[in-house]
């Protein structure tokens, strides 16, 4: 069993501080998963890189579902992912922690092009639909916002699928619905719920996104938000982890059976 798993993107590529580590190789029927399995404060982690190694896998390459199958065949509790993110909202400043309450993901595809979706076979015995009123824990975000220093909590996260970036007037279209944006998370909440583990989704923002501001945010910038994101997670996730409690999984999967 593991207590809490960690999902991790761009700049986060391991997780210092694990005690009696393994790594483990998981074969699902989407494909074969690394998964790094250590002890903190007596809870069991997992953890997944979710680019890999030197951000092997651009966005449009992770292979979310074996990655979340992986995480239920090791009896995950619970998922914490985290973002780097575009910024959609200019009140918003750069560099400061975000655990998003809503997500904006209509038309619900991976980046192939397929449903985002485990339930690819007809009649298959667990199939069903995934029904929540919040796609977030709202135990578990609760739990990170009692640990965390003052991070932003009204914030919707939006997800595009790359790799490239998005355009002044589709930045434009996101705002309407959205506070925060990235290439990745999306995908990750919703397997997560249709396997009903409890997710939360932290982020970071590290620039403002296309047509935002005036000028874009110079590179400089941007790259020193990305060194800052990984010791911003890693802060709050450690804290949590201290006096984390294993959530109750707040949707519902509707199955025909």
């Amino acid at each position: 069993m593991v207590d809490l798993a960690i999902i991790s993107g761009t700049r986060f590529y391991d997780f210092p501080g694990l005690e009696d580590v393994r790594d483990e190789t998981l074969d699902t029927r989407y494909g074969e998963v690394s998964v790094t399995i250590g002890n903190i404060e007596g809870k069991t982690i997992a953890y997944i890189s979710r680019h890999g190694k030197a951000h092997r896998d651009l966005s449009n390459m992770v292979n979310y579902r074996a990655h979340l199958l992986a995480l239920k065949r090791l009896d995950t509790k619970a998922v914490v992912a985290t973002t780097v993110c575009g910024v959609l909202d200019p009140s918003i400043p750069l560099a400061k922690l975000a655990v998003f309450d809503d997500l904006y993901f209509p038309d619900n595809r991976l980046p192939g092009g397929e449903a985002c979706t485990v339930y690819d076979t007809a009649g298959e015995k667990s199939r069903g639909h995934y029904i929540f009123d919040n796609p977030f824990s709202e135990e578990l975000r609760q739990q990170i916002i009692a640990v965390a220093d003052n991070p932003i909590t009204d914030a919707v996260y939006a997800y595009a699928s790359g790799p490239r970036f998005n355009s002044r007037s589709e930045i434009a279209m996101f705002r309407n619905y959205a506070s925060f944006i990235s290439q990745t998370a999306g995908p990750e909440v919703v397997l997560a719920g249709e396997l009903e583990i409890p997710l939360a989704l932290l982020g970071f923002g590290v620039d403002y996104a296309n047509g935002i501001q005036e000028k874009p945010t110079p590179v400089e910038v941007l790259d020193e938000n990305l060194r800052k994101s990984k010791g911003v997670f890693l802060t709050v996730i450690r804290e949590l982890i201290k006096t984390y409690k294993v959530p109750e999984f707040g949707g519902f999967v509707y199955r025909f059976e």
